[in-house]
């Protein structure tokens, strides 16, 4: 019978499609919107939870048996597939929120099996409920795997809270089949967020590019994909030496005996999926990558044996039981204990990934340093792994319990700790009169504040108004922060400030860069707010500090320069409108901010009444600096005619329909709010004659949100205040 469209994007697939910015609804979760994790997750018997886990290590089970009698390597492989997907343009995927127990990841090939590593846990789980969640589990399970291995983690940190549904505002990429890899390259590029080189991998093809069994080019992508992941070239080879250390590859057979993924595997076998129909299709039986081979002779211990043996042979091309590329050491003894049993031994093996290590030069000269110092190894080894694993958790504030490490990385964009007092609701009303009397506009104030607040992303909690890195390279130098207008504006607040903290010596008391420039876009806005004719206060929570430049994780955030803005109306190159469509980069951007369909709407048009844009774009208004709902009144205005006015599809003129005057410019960003029927009924709502003060107070309570979204200091000694201030349109 053939299926039947039911979906609006079946039928409309270029429609822009609103769903992420609905997602997590807060009914979805069963333990209510009042649940408080972090609360709960204080509350747990650590140790005994790591106690448990390390007596299921060695209790294989008939159903599913473990590897050399030991589950470490399962779990290892599950923490870091949870935590590899993480990718540093975007800040999605990783293991915050257990994404990995849903579609996409639980059913991407290279996940084949983890879902049996997750059945494993769920009696530890089921034990502890709503004090762990699935997010923190998994990882936990990884680093205690670890350590019942000989391995000396730098600790761990609670605070993931499980999602409970699927993401769906990750592109994972433009393939229709799984383990195909072209349709994200282009020019020989890998395209932006893109992190792995094939649909359906964590990093790379392990039998080396396209299944071509190369070393020196598996390396190549091999840089790509880690770097794309923010670890660099010495993370990666710890990461690739210390995880295969430990635990082998399945290919027992070709894979037409395997079975359908989770989410398609029939009802009776109740979410697990992969069904191997060969022999057992267990245990010895087992197929996951296709690739049948383990790497070291002590295949349940840390050490150098994988580096040692890589180094040692040389390496001839082979084939799995299963018909995948991989190689096995030259004229060398049988030494690889069998993983079932005790009377087998095999040659050694590696992946073509593997080799990519010694033939790499750069790799392979620290690989070779690793072999030769083996402390260092471990030490690298385990760091590397703690950024794997907390990467995208935030800032230190969001790390829970006692086995947070003492040491500050620099990828955990860390901030000085404060030591003056802070500023009084006096000073900050002090501070603003400063300000306005500073010769600064509405405009510049605003955009700098926006600018400063629209680095968070809360896919990883980085970024943000806190540390004021907006005034540090390279964002001071980023085109769309306007950098000339940027040092002006920083120029004359630094000025302030260094007046206001000598007024205050005696006191102890200073005001950060940080709190002056959102205290500077609030009173710009609450001016423009009596312009409308209305009356409103800007809630404001001092205690934000300013970053050093040292501090800066300089590599990581150059790369994240945007290309463009819809907020503030900025594209590099128009031409990126062929690429993709600039209102889907919109609508990523605010689910990114956190924002709801109404918060983006209140918080894009009220910058643009206030005229806070790169260009002149989008600015429907003739009074420009008046936080007023005429924008959306001329936007909706059938009078106006729009035209697009360049080949790309990206500027527009709007002229009056009756006399054919030129009135507006905008660009697509703009007009997709008058265009999409969901957008648009939305915007009738503020367009409304009755509109006008819930426009304003809507936008006061989102921007209050977006100056606090960072606030994770205060998250942590007063949960209850952050949700008050980061609750945006209730």
């Amino acid at each position: 019978m053939e299926k039947r469209k039911r979906w609006i994007t079946d039928w409309w697939p270029e429609r822009l499609n609103l769903k992420i910015l609905r997602q997590n609804y807060p009914k979805s979760n069963p333990y209510g919107e009042d649940f408080d994790y972090a609360k709960e997750f204080e509350s747990l018997d650590l140790e005994a939870v790591k106690k448990d886990l390390k007596e299921l290590m060695t209790n294989s089970q008939d159903w599913w048996p473990a590897d050399f009698g030991h589950y470490g390597p399962l779990f290892i492989r599950l923490a870091w597939h949870s935590a590899g997907s993480y990718r540093i343009f975007d800040g999605r995927g990783g293991a915050r929120s257990g994404e990995i127990r849903f579609p996409p990841r639980i059913n991407w090939p290279d996940n084949i099996n983890l879902d049996k590593a997750i059945r494993l846990l769920w009696p530890i789980k089921q034990k502890y409920g709503r004090k762990l969640s699935w997010a923190d589990l998994i990882v936990l399970a990884g680093n205690v795997a670890l350590e019942s291995m000989g391995v000396k983690t730098i600790g761990f940190a609670g605070g993931r809270e499980d999602a409970w549904e699927p993401d769906e505002s990750a592109d994972w990429g433009p393939e229709i089949e799984m383990l195909s890899g072209k349709e994200r390259f282009r020019e020989g590029e890998l395209e932006r967020p893109f992190a792995a080189t094939e649909m359906g991998l964590i990093y790379v093809n392990p039998e080396g590019p396209e299944g071509n069994p190369d070393p020196v080019e598996s390396a190549k992508q091999i840089r790509v994909a880690f770097s794309r992941m923010g670890m660099n070239d010495e993370e990666t080879v710890a990461l690739i030496a210390g995880g295969h250390a430990f635990g082998k590859c399945h290919g027992a057979a070709p894979n037409t005996f395997l079975g359908p993924d989770p989410s398609s595997s029939p009802i009776e076998q109740q979410g697990l999926g992969w069904r191997f129909n060969y022999k057992s299709g267990k245990g010895p039986d087992t197929f996951t990558s296709g690739f049948e081979l383990t790497w070291s002779p002590t295949p349940t211990k840390f050490g150098i044996q994988y580096l040692h043996l890589l180094f040692k042979h040389e390496w001839e091309l082979t084939k799995s039981p299963a018909g995948k590329f991989q190689w096995v050491a030259k004229n060398a003894p049988a030494i690889i204990p069998d993983a079932h049993d005790p009377n087998k031994k095999h040659p050694p093996m590696m992946l073509t990934s593997d080799l990519a290590l010694k033939f790499d030069p750069i790799y392979s000269k620290i690989a070779r340093r690793f072999l030769e110092n083996p402390k260092e190894f471990e030490e690298a080894f385990a760091k590397a792994w703690f950024k794997l694993i907390h990467r995208d958790m935030g800032p230190r504030e969001c790390y829970l319990g006692k086995d947070v490490p003492n040491e500050v990385f620099i990828w955990q964009d860390p901030l000085p700790a404060r030591n003056y007092e802070l500023i009084s609701d006096r000073d900050v009303e002090e501070l603003k009169k400063k300000v306005v009397n500073s010769g600064l506009s509405t405009q510049q104030l605003v955009y700098v504040a926006l600018s400063s607040a629209l680095t968070y992303r809360d896919s990883d909690r980085k970024g943000g108004a806190n540390g004021a890195r907006i005034r540090l390279l390279p964002q001071k130098n980023w085109e769309v922060n306007k950098p000339e207008e940027l040092a002006e504006v920083i120029a004359k607040l630094e000025k302030i400030k260094a007046e206001f903290d000598a007024e205050h010596e005696r006191e102890n008391k200073k005001v950060s860069i940080a709190d002056l420039i959102v205290i500077a876009g609030n009173v710009a806005i609450e001016e423009a707010v009596k312009k409308a004719g209305f009356e409103v206060g800007i809630p404001f929570v001092p205690g934000r500090v300013d970053a050093l430049q040292e501090q800066v994780d300089f590599e990581f955030w150059s790369a994240l320069e945007p290309i463009a803005c819809g907020f503030r109306n900025y594209i590099r190159d128009a031409s990126i409108n062929r690429k993709r469509k600039v209102e889907e980069m919109l609508i990523d951007k605010a689910q990114l901010l956190r924002l709801s369909v109404p918060e983006l709407i209140v918080l894009f048009w009220g910058i643009r009444a206030l005229g806070a844009v790169y260009s002149e774009f989008g600015v429907l208004t003739k009074n420009p600096g008046v936080l007023s709902n005429e924008v959306l009144v001329n936007l909706l205005d059938m009078a106006n005619e729009w035209r697009s006015a360049d080949e790309f599809g990206y500027l527009y003129e709007g002229y009056d329909r009756k006399s054919g005057e030129l009135k507006w410019r905008a660009t697509r960003f703009d007009l997709i709010f008058g265009h999409h029927e969901e957008l648009r009924a939305v915007c009738e709502v503020y367009a409304a004659m009755d509109g006008k003060e819930k426009f304003v107070k809507d936008f006061v309570a989102v921007w209050t949100k977006l100056m606090h979204i960072d606030r994770y200091d205060i998250w942590r000694k007063n949960r209850d205040l952050y949700r008050k201030l980061t609750t945006g349109i209730a």
